[in-house]
């Protein structure tokens, strides 16, 4: 029986509510398998740093490197919480364990579920079709349009001085101006497009006819970074002879994303463009709610909705857990692809189950998806769901 090393980080706001859900479903289901979970929390973020003066406390960076196995992440960002220098208080967690721990994938799976309503216009209707939603954003986690501030954060995490930035002249730019670079590497761009090929050799293909495709999404029309990212798609997009390839600019994409779903099955893009793009993309999913996401490096990983911590929900009890519990899910499914636990795989194949039939069945949902269920109810019968399908599993095993 494996023991798996979880450092949980609830950080902001509904950030804390929705990992109190995600500490219940994984104590169902060390109750009902024979999976065992060491649990670590830590307080961080925005609220920790204006109630504490500290982001999170010394020697949490070195913990969840050295002694987690995965990180579990609720969200990070509060009104007011601002560093000295005007980064975001909370940065040195969510984007200092980004670049510091080498997390260069970003992993958002898009997928539809049967009986999700859609909330356009104020009411809720089905406008995708569940079978026609299915699959998966690659994003470039450490380079790109944000590199500064990961950069920026991974050193405070570490206790290590940031080093001071050149001034610089722009031709054509007068007076007060701010720059932000955007380096995109070689480097940094193989080993992404690497791992999106490799999640496309897993996958089942689009949901329309089950083409195995890599979309490369960019702006190389304009910008060099881009042209260097398509170039080295395309280098790499000749070892997978088997897999389609196909390549967009970023705002053709954010159309075709929403009128033709169906045609795309792994998605690769850098930083920034990932950002926007999958947040306009968990609307054909139901909404920010279901959208979960995993941080993927060689050596560590870290799991969290994509979801912010919303403020004005909090303390209401009435946020979605299921972006989180997806994200448990998504957890258990990379403890087992890489420590060969067989019991986590089944854990996270019932979990996805669980999820589905509870949303196709819609008994028992939240505000954003036609529902008036609250956060614990959501969760407790998700976790009455696996706890069942556990028994019926390790009984007949």
């Amino acid at each position: 029986m494996a023991l798996h090393r979880i450092t949980a980080l609830p950080g902001d706001g509904t950030g804390r509510e929705v990992m109190t859900e995600a500490m219940k479903l994984l104590r169902t289901i060390e109750s009902n398998s024979p999976m065992d979970f060491q649990i670590t929390e830590i307080q961080c973020g925005g609220q920790h740093y204006l109630e504490t003066g500290e982001e999170w406390p010394e020697g949490s960076f070195e913990y969840c490197r050295d002694e987690s196995d995965a990180i579990l992440l609720g969200a990070i960002g509060w009104p007011g919480a601002t560093m000295p220098n005007g980064d975001l208080a909370g940065g040195q967690v969510i984007l200092g364990l980004r670049s510091g721990l080498d997390l260069y994938a970003n992993v958002r799976p898009i997928k539809l579920y049967k009986g999700i309503q859609h909330k356009i216009h104020g009411g809720f209707k089905q406008v995708w079709s569940p079978d026609l939603v299915d699959m998966v954003v690659v994003r470039e986690n450490t380079e790109g349009l944000y590199q500064t501030l990961l950069s920026r954060s991974s050193h405070a995490a570490q206790g290590i001085p940031y080093p001071s930035v050149p001034e610089i002249e722009i031709p054509g730019m007068d007076g007060e101006f701010a720059w932000d670079p955007r380096p995109i590497s070689r480097k940094g761009s193989e080993r992404v497009i690497r791992f999106a090929f490799d999640i496309a050799e897993r996958r089942s293909g689009t949901p329309s006819d089950g083409t195995s495709r890599v979309s490369c999404i960019d702006k190389s029309n304009v910008t060099r970074g881009c042209q260097l990212f398509r170039s080295i798609y395309l280098e790499i997009a000749e070892n997978h002879p088997d897999i389609e390839t196909d390549m967009a600019y970023i705002d053709a994409f954010t159309m075709w994303l929403v009128r033709q779903p169906e045609f795309y099955d792994v998605v690769v893009t850098s930083n920034m463009f990932g950002d926007i793009a999958t947040d306009l993309a968990s609307t054909l999913q139901g909404g920010m709610g279901m959208a979960a996401s995993a941080n993927i490096g060689d050596d560590h990983m870290m799991f969290e909705p994509v979801h912010g911590s919303s403020p004005k929900y909090t303390g209401k009890g009435v946020v979605n857990p299921i972006a989180m519990l997806s994200s448990v899910q998504m957890m258990l499914d990379w403890l087992g692809r890489r420590s060969g636990d067989t019991d986590a795989t089944v854990a996270a194949e019932i979990v996805e189950s669980a999820i589905e039939n509870q949303v196709s069945e819609g008994a028992t949902l939240t505000y954003d998806l036609g529902g008036e269920a609250s956060t614990s109810d959501v969760s407790d019968a998700i976790c009455a769901r696996v706890a069942s399908m556990l028994a019926t599993h390790y009984a007949s095993a």
